[in-house]
């Protein structure tokens, strides 16, 4: 190993760090859903507003991504970690004074959704796979997506908390305090242009051109972007629409909130144990076999009567197919295209996972003030999960052509 790479770093130290900023980046975001009810209800303003406002932050998010990851391949993690975290922060605080749809959207939807491409568990894993051994990566792609769990855990309960003792408007300012610690953490997750001999052997000379268009050739990628989609739809609809949802069912906001913590907790279950699967079983069976099993858990929810017992179940269970998805579907880009170009590559596929965020959290806006419920999108996000675990069955879980000849 070529330790002026920086590939020597200690392992267990990019690891906790990276965890670190995972955890931070993504506690925030995942407490959207107790936030939609306050500031609606502070503006004089329907639940699509605000749903708009997150709907295009998933969007952004996901736009950025690919350039995010690019930059990230060029120069480094940590300039791109440290421009998400201020940015992050600079969303978080405007947010009390975003007194309009339109600055709302500015705020809560442009800044905080381009800063997440910059300072999310995204660029962390494709910093992990750059700065981990290979025996290390799989697992520390559960880790990451672990620590973004814990964050939801960890935020969700506080979010409430906060929002009950000093005002919604005082807790996204504590949020954005929190979000400029990222700028320490980064410099833990320093990465090289290359990071190995072997690295610098096999394809160091593909250009990015080339690697878009090796990707874009590749039937399996395809087959991966479609299946990602679902994730997306089924996060962020989730994430903003369910405890409203439970609301209107005559669920408590306590237990809405700890439903939502639920999700957090348990998915630091579902993330580790997807991570250690996925270097041992086939990865495409591994995302097949959580796509249909959301399918069976949010049709059992959806079509039984809606108590604090079963949403509190229904916590725990999505929870446990939450980002479950994405040890698997990070280890497939590494798989198949190598560490070179991963951030970016993932990206793309982080992309259409957003699209299906952007489009799930809108939906769930509109349908609910077209027809009173959310009845419409429940259904959909059981046929998407099914698509889903159909799509991704053929995926051939192999290297390309450049890298199985080398």
């Amino acid at each position: 190993m070529d330790r002026s790479s920086g590939a020597s770093r200690a392992p267990l130290l990019v690891i906790l760090c990276g965890c670190a900023i995972a955890c931070l980046t993504f506690g925030p975001r995942a407490t959207s859903g107790l936030f939609l009810t306050p500031i609606s209800d502070a503006n004089g303003w329907g639940r699509d507003v605000f749903a708009m406002s997150f709907a295009i932050q998933n969007l952004l998010w996901g736009i950025g991504q690919p350039f995010a990851g690019a930059v990230a391949d060029r120069f480094g993690a940590r300039p791109v970690l440290a421009a998400g975290g201020l940015l992050y922060a600079a969303g978080l605080a405007l947010m009390p004074f975003s007194t309009t749809p339109g600055a709302m959207h500015i705020s809560a939807g442009a800044f905080v959704g381009f800063a997440l491409s910059g300072a999310s568990f995204s660029i962390v894993i494709g910093a992990f796979g750059k700065l981990l051994p290979p025996e290390w990566r799989t697992m520390g792609f559960g880790f990451a997506t672990a620590a973004g769990s814990f964050g939801q855990f960890l935020f969700t309960p506080l979010a409430a908390t906060l929002i009950a003792s000093v005002g919604w408007q005082t807790t996204l300012l504590i949020f954005a305090a929190l979000m400029l610690l990222v700028l320490p953490l980064s410099l833990a997750l320093a990465t090289p242009k290359a990071t190995s001999d072997a690295q610098k052997a096999v394809g160091a000379d593909q250009t990015l051109g080339q690697a878009l268009g090796e990707a874009f050739s590749t039937p399996s990628y395809w087959l991966l972007l479609t299946g990602f989609f679902t994730c997306g739809f089924h996060l962020a609809f989730v994430t903003a629409h369910l405890p409203p949802f439970l609301i209107d069912n005559g669920v408590s906001v306590a237990i809405g909130g700890w439903t939502l913590a639920l999700i957090g907790l348990f998915n630091i279950v579902g993330s580790l144990s997807s991570g250690a699967l996925s270097g041992r079983l086939p990865k495409r069976h591994i995302l097949a076999a959580i796509y249909f099993a959301r399918a069976v858990l949010i049709t059992g929810f959806v079509f039984t009567p809606v108590t604090s017992t079963s949403a509190l179940l229904f916590g725990a269970g999505i929870g446990l197919l939450w980002l479950s998805t994405i040890p698997p579907t990070s280890g497939l880009v590494a798989t198949m295209f190598g560490a070179r170009y991963m951030t970016m590559l993932y990206g793309i596929v982080f992309l259409s996972h957003q699209i299906g965020s952007f489009i799930g959290v809108w939906l769930g806006g509109v349908v609910y003030e077209a027809t009173g419920n959310y009845d419409l999108v429940w259904k959909l996000a059981i046929g998407l999960s099914i698509m889903s675990g159909l799509v991704n069955l053929p995926i051939r879980e192999r290297p390309v052509a450049r890298l199985a000849s080398a």
